[in-house]
């Protein structure tokens, strides 16, 4: 071979390892599900039930997978009539249910009677999760303003977790945790947990947007409360979430607001699914789409539900991920 035609060879070979592999249609595409979440303002009105939920994420947004929120469930989790149904009118619209978000108790209280009634608590999600035919339900590893050092707060999440799992356990129900309270939005923090507590059925659900590691209390202790509160310490989400890939069962591609490009404003999703990639991760990338509850509360600039949601899919679509 010349020495011009190997230099010419070797400098394209170059530019190719140095662009985005979207660019050579070799990327990564991920299953895509929607959080009853992205829809939150509307369940919080009283605009949109839970019944209905499988049904529009098909019909009105094309995705045919589906992640419930504990709080919309109301006094329903140990309903079989109302599961039931919910279950028909999943199957009947070709949707899959994988998982329930739930916001209970803390199961990671450094108070043992607390922690041991709170793990107990979450024991019908894993029941109601199971009839529905979920994959997991998502749980949280701490409280807002709770008491306690890293290190105790580990010690209490590792066992009120470990103790969740051996439930969960009998029934092949995974239990996954979000980075989204307390110490759990400290990448590292969480990811020893994992390493500690070594589960089959122990996994993370990265969310791009919750590592705020320090947050100003709220007034109420409620969404409008936790809306108003503001965070006064974030921990490096490009960190975070590659701490977090190792364990992770799920992804939350969660959004906020959106420049006249189509990005978003808060988080590099480009970035953040090079980091995805190059980890192995081969499940579900789910939209939570939040800015419906910005609009909500008055402030400017974000996308109503419906067009948040379709502003998600199609940067998800852009960067080569679904």
């Amino acid at each position: 071979m010349k020495r011009r035609d190997f230099l010419q060879r070797t400098s394209v070979a170059a530019l190719a390892a140095a662009l985005p592999i979207t660019v050579f249609g070799s990327e990564k595409k991920y299953p895509l599900s929607l959080a009853q979440f992205s829809l939150a303002s509307e369940f919080f009105a009283g605009k949109h039930d839970t019944l209905t939920f499988p049904e529009r994420a098909r019909k009105e947004f094309g995705i045919s997978i589906v992640e419930y929120v504990s709080m919309f469930f109301k006094d329903k989790a140990t309903d079989k009539t109302f599961l039931s149904e919910l279950k028909k009118r999943a199957a009947d619209n070709g949707v899959k249910n994988n998982l329930i978000m739930v916001d209970d108790e803390n199961i990671a209280d450094v108070d043992k009677g607390k922690r041991d009634h709170a793990v107990e608590s979450h024991y019908k999600w894993v029941d109601a999760a199971k009839y529905l035919d979920c994959n997991s339900i998502r749980v949280n590893l701490g409280a807002m303003g709770q008491e306690g050092t890293a290190d105790e707060v580990s010690k209490a999440a590792i066992e009120g977790y470990s103790k969740l799992l051996e439930y969960a356990d009998k029934v092949q129900l995974n239990v996954i945790v979000e980075n989204h309270v307390g110490h759990s939005c400290n990448g590292k923090w969480l990811a020893n947990v994992m390493k500690t507590v070594n589960h089959k059925r122990a996994g993370v659900l990265p969310d791009f947007g919750n590592f705020c590691v320090k947050r100003t209390m709220p007034k109420t202790m409620d969404i409008a409360g936790y809306m108003g509160t503001v965070c006064l310490e974030e921990y490096d989400k490009y960190l975070g979430v590659e701490e977090l890939m190792p364990y992770a069962k799920g992804v939350s591609a969660k959004s906020h607001k959106f420049d006249a490009a189509g990005n978003e404003t808060e988080v590099d999703f480009a970035r953040m699914f090079q980091i995805i990639r190059k980890s192995g991760f081969d499940g579900i990338v789910g939209i939570e789409y939040e800015g419906g509850l910005m609009q909500m509360a008055g402030q400017p600039g974000y996308l109503d539900n419906a067009a948040g949601i379709r502003a998600t899919r199609a940067l998800l679509e852009k960067v080569g991920a679904v």
